[in-house]
């Protein structure tokens, strides 16, 4: 049976590869095609890659310079020389302890050398406490805030529990109405509940203060109630929170995939998930994480790290706001408290919606509490904000342009098929000529539907599951309603307020799989 299917693994990967080459050889071939006879030059081809994404297209080479700088230092790291030098600048380095003048608390910086990053012991000025960067002496506290997560909540400690101590995991129960904290209570953790709702930003807030998480623990993990982690995960954070510069770990999202489980709309909104999370992750997210950039401006909330010392200095939940993720991590940013930092050795597995109204309402509170944090912050001078400034860009020219097409697609679409019904419908007829002299129906479904389609093939490929070819048929029609939640919710954003109470979507039990 693994070998059955080991190799439709592979004989899907390999179509798939076929499919999305062929696909970009005549998309590329046409649409140079198009661009020369435009006559729009060298901004045809702008507006031709921006098919893709600009920003996709600049971060994956930075995800590359990246990758290759990763790449040398561990070929270095491998190299015997390299090693017999390291070893004897320990061997030296160990004679050698540098301890603050006075040795009483002067609130100087205090450093036992031990020669290699990992065991390194500093203390940071004026008793801001001690950051150990062995990863085995790293402490993590595990907050899940949770309202009406009866469903799940039992699955989500459980992951917990198999990487952490019962006593170092914290549920807060924002005011839920099903049996939420009594599952909890049951597993032996820590269980905070709260009487009135205060969404999930003041929940966390609450957990953190209740329990003085800050102050007893190195970093704190934020873990969603339907997030599972992979168990790996406790290794691959306490790795990264190890360089003292780092103050996130961004947890690596995985859609989960249990097609059984749901109906076709869900099985599509799941593909898609995929598809986006594997994109913006290793072509995106990857370079803006490099630690000579540092200009990620999400950690998500559903399973990421805050060292303590950084979160302490973090506004968790300022008035207004929708969701917490994006301002926390413009407050990293914005109040230079220390990098983000993002590796795949983080992973989490995350439900995603079952419905396509519960799709969009998510959709609409993300995109709305970006921009709300972008409100608040506005933009300070910074590489940050340049690379924000440029994203912000291209995703509203590319929502705009996009719906436009669209439009412009559906009239000449309609002009076609029902053209003769239509004629006596003023200057119809002379519009309609007009745009199909400049985009022709052919060019049209070629410019939109290709592209998208060809990202499809190359995650079938890297997945090896041949139904996202017949998933990745209605990938389009999300898309549009991206785009357009993303205009929508720009205005709304400055004219909205929101307290951040929760509104729970539909779950699916582990009991029912």
């Amino acid at each position: 049976m693994r070998i059955a299917r080991f190799i439709g693994g592979l004989l899907t990967g390999l179509i798939a590869l076929v499919l999305a080459v062929a696909l970009f050889v005549f998309w590329f071939d046409f649409a140079t095609g198009m661009a020369a006879a435009s006559g729009l030059g060298a901004l045809g081809y702008v507006f031709l890659w921006m098919a893709f994404g600009l920003n996709l297209l600049l971060w994956t080479v930075m995800g590359l310079l990246r990758l290759t700088e990763d790449g040398a230092r561990a070929a270095l790291r491998r190299d015997p020389e390299h090693k017999r030098n390291r070893a004897l600048a320990r061997g030296h380095e160990r004679e050698k302890v540098l301890v603050g003048a006075g040795g009483g608390d002067t609130g100087e910086t205090v450093v036992a050398t031990s020669g290699d990053d990992e065991g390194t012991l500093i203390r940071t000025p004026s008793g801001g406490g001690s950051v150990a960067t062995d990863p085995d002496d790293i402490t993590i506290a595990v907050i899940i805030p949770a309202h009406n997560e009866e469903p799940v909540i039992d699955a989500a400690i459980s992951s917990a529990l198999g990487l952490f101590n019962r006593w170092d995991i914290y549920v807060v129960s924002d005011s839920s109405k099903d049996s939420t904290a009594e599952i909890a209570a049951k597993t032996g953790v820590n269980v905070l509940e709260l009487l009135t709702n205060r969404g999930k930003a003041g929940a966390i807030e609450a957990v953190i203060e209740e329990f003085a998480l800050t102050e007893n623990y190195d970093g704190v993990l934020i873990l969603d109630a339907d997030t599972e982690l992979h168990p790996g995960y406790v290794e691959g954070a306490k790795r990264q929170l190890a360089d003292p510069d780092v103050a996130a770990v961004a947890g690596f999202v995985v859609s989960e995939w249990k097609p059984r489980e749901r109906n076709v709309v869900g099985r599509v909104i799941s593909a898609y998930r995929d598809r986006l999370y594997f994109m913006l992750q290793y072509f995106m997210r990857f370079g803006q994480t490099w630690k000579r950039l540092n200009v990620s401006f999400i950690v998500p909330g559903f399973a990421s790290v805050y060292r303590s010392r950084a979160l302490e200095q973090i506004t968790v939940n300022p008035p207004g706001l929708v969701i917490e993720d994006f301002n926390m991590t413009f407050e990293v940013h914005h109040k230079r408290l220390g990098r983000v930092s993002m590796n795949p050795d983080t992973k989490a597995f995350s439900q995603d919606p079952f419905t396509f109204r519960d799709y969009r309402k998510q959709v609409g509170r993300w995109t709305l509490g970006f921009w709300q944090t972008l409100r608040r912050h506005r933009l300070w001078p910074g590489l940050f904000c340049l690379c924000l400034a440029l994203y912000v860009f291209e995703v509203v020219l590319v929502s705009l342009l996009f719906l436009v097409t669209v439009a412009v697609a559906a009239f000449v679409l309609l002009g076609t098929f029902a053209g003769d019904m239509l004629t006596g419908i003023p200057f119809f007829t002379d519009s309609f000529t007009a745009v199909t002299a400049f985009l022709p129906l052919t060019a049209l479904a070629i410019g939109l539907l290709v592209p998208d389609y060809m990202l499809t093939c190359m995650m079938t490929m890297i997945r090896r599951r041949p139904s996202y070819l017949f998933y990745g048929l209605f990938f389009f029609p999300i898309r549009i309603v991206d785009s357009y939640i993303s205009l929508r919710m720009i205005p709304k954003a400055w004219t909205a307020e929101s307290d951040g109470r929760w509104s729970s979507p539909v779950r699916v039990s582990n009991k029912d799989r």
